[in-house]
């Protein structure tokens, strides 16, 4: 029998966020099973005037390794729901999805200090590490949380 990994995984969209978000779920369900989901959260879109994005984590069982999963089941996913890659890193998307924890090591250290992912990462494990301060994700997501607009929307993946 294989090994079951955890990947902690960040999904966003600010193209029609409120079925992208549910559909990329809905989709990751067929790769492994999705143990615990965050609410919602939406945040403005970062380097552009684009649209507000809404974002979420997810914790993703998986026999597949970090690569695999990024390579065999995240990229489709994304280019199923028609995200194009493009040299803009701020461009608007309908879906993105970043492993941001795969076992115990941390992935995407840009992610690390930013309230999108760590507020919804927060209420899925809260005594998670931040790789770049040594605390507690709850210590971290709080002083985040009191320096940046982020506003959670608890119904929006009740479905998925």
């Amino acid at each position: 029998m294989s090994e079951i990994h955890k990947a902690y995984l960040c999904l966003g969209s600010n193209i029609r966020p409120e079925i992208y978000l549910p559909k990329a779920i809905e989709l990751l369900r067929q790769h492994g099973r999705v143990q615990t989901i965050s609410s919602a959260w939406e945040t403005r879109a970062i380097g552009s005037n684009g649209p507000n994005y809404l974002n979420a984590c997810l914790l993703l069982l998986t026999p597949l390794s970090a690569n695999e999963l990024k390579e065999e089941v995240i990229r489709p996913i994304e280019e199923i729901l028609g995200r194009v890659r493009n040299q803009d890193k701020y461009a608007s998307r309908s879906i993105d999805i970043d492993i941001v924890m795969f076992d115990e090591t941390p992935h995407k250290p840009e992610y690390w200090d930013k309230a999108f992912m760590l507020i919804p990462l927060t209420q899925l494990n809260p005594d998670l590490f931040n790789p770049l301060t040594q605390e507690k994700l709850s210590i971290t997501a709080e002083r985040i949380k009191n320096q940046t607009w982020i506003v959670e929307h608890k119904g929006i993946l009740r479905a998925a």
